[in-house]
């Protein structure tokens, strides 16, 4: 997630070649994220591919996102050693639990990301709407929000193998609920980037987000970090000026518009 906050990247390790039955080697890279119990794959070829690159995650517990994906379901069932399988555009993102070697793990991820492609299975089953999907009843704040994760805040998130969703918008009290994936759980760096990253730009360019939460799979009242305080956030009103409209905001932001 630190890539909201700088932009160099870093150097790839070497290729490493695997023979795939019937088809040319794959090779497939591997690049450390800021969370150290999260590696980051790259086969050289798309794995999960979107038109908002919204990704999918899911969590060794969790079966109905399980279900979903024959992908992250042949990772988790290989070895009890993978926690959560994030699926970007180009990468695999694999965190394991504290107590795994990556040396040990390393192969496996390797031997299943092999398997799974020379299988022709999809990595995630067809027809999933995406978090940042802007639907009918959503309001013109929403579909701000949506528009600013999608296009300025996830493509950063995503450099380090990570992923963040959109759960929720609190209206009454400006609270923008979301959920971290991939490398982004448990990691380090995590509560800054969303306090000095996502929410400084969700509230610079929507008046109406007061701040930004992040919330546990599956529980979301549940606060990650709940020693922010959200309640002496100061609000800039907009006194007297014309509201802006949804393609105004857009525009400040720098992202074009279209219906």
């Amino acid at each position: 997630m630190l890539s909201l906050l700088r932009s160099a990247a870093r150097p790839l390790p070497p290729l490493r070649p695997l023979s795939l039955p019937g088809s040319r080697s794959l090779f497939i890279q591997t690049s450390s994220t800021p969370n150290p119990h999260s590696l980051k794959f790259l086969p050289g070829r798309p794995v999960y591919t979107t038109p908002d690159d919204s990704g999918f995650y899911a969590a060794a517990t969790d079966f109905n996102a399980l279900t979903q994906s024959p992908l992250a379901r042949r990772l988790v069932r290989a070895t009890d050693a993978v926690g959560g399988v994030y699926l970007g555009s180009d990468f695999v993102t694999v965190t394991k639990a504290a107590d795994a070697s990556w040396d040990a793990l390393r192969p496996v991820v390797f031997s299943e990301i092999m398997e799974w492609y020379a299988s022709g299975e999809e990595a995630v089953a067809e027809g999933q709407v995406s978090d940042t999907t802007i639907l009918e009843d959503d309001d013109e704040v929403v579909q701000m929000i949506k528009e600013l994760l999608e296009v300025r805040i996830r493509p950063a998130v995503q450099e380090d193998g990570g992923d963040i969703k959109l759960v929720g918008f609190d209206e009454p009290e400006g609270i923008v609920k979301v959920r971290l994936e991939g490398s982004c759980v448990g990691c380090p760096s995590s509560s800054v980037t969303l306090k000095s990253g996502v929410e400084n730009m969700l509230m610079h360019y929507i008046p109406e987000v007061k701040g930004v939460v992040a919330v546990e799979q599956g529980e979301e009242g549940e606060e990650v970090f709940p020693d922010h305080d959200y309640s002496e956030v100061k609000v800039e009103k907009e006194g007297g000026k014309p509201k802006q409209s949804y393609e105004e905001k857009l525009k400040q932001a720098g992202i074009p518009f279209s219906d």
